[in-house]
């Protein structure tokens, strides 16, 4: 059986090229389907159904700003925006492993941006050498 992990369940509702893209664009002001399509270069069919896919499980939103035709346009939800530190996180990845960075992200302070994990707890850098899972006890006792 394989393992139960909110990695796959994630991966289910934003883990597919397409949809990951188009949450880049919404981050990055793009609303409109054929803003989306133009900077994602997603076949339309495809584009479609990947924002029905991400309305539906909550990541965007979709609200009408013409009648006729009927046309939308696509914000993030709360639950969006969260996407926001693992895109930045991947971005990064793919500066460092994939090829030339396309533009630079400054924080606002000024710097240009490069992101680390850190415990919110203690403050202290996040790696994978330095976490361990741990069984959650299901209410009533089993594990």
């Amino acid at each position: 059986m394989p393992r139960e992990c909110s990695i796959a369940r994630a991966l289910d509702v934003v883990g597919e090229k397409w949809s990951l893209l188009v949450i880049r664009e919404v981050l990055l002001g793009a609303v409109r389907f054929n803003e989306i399509q133009a900077n994602t270069g997603a076949p339309r069919d495809i584009l479609s159904d990947r924002l029905k896919k991400l309305v539906a499980n909550g990541v965007l939103e979709k609200s009408a700003y013409q009648e006729r035709p009927p046309r939308y346009e696509y914000r993030l939800t709360a639950a969006g925006t969260e996407v926001f530190g693992a895109l930045t996180l991947l971005r990064e990845w793919g500066d460092r492993h994939c090829g030339t960075p396309p533009r630079v992200f400054k924080h606002k302070c000024g710097a240009a941006l490069h992101t680390k994990l850190v415990c919110e707890n203690c403050g202290g850098t996040v790696t994978s050498r330095n976490v361990r899972p741990e069984r959650v006890v299901a209410r009533g006792g089993a594990a």
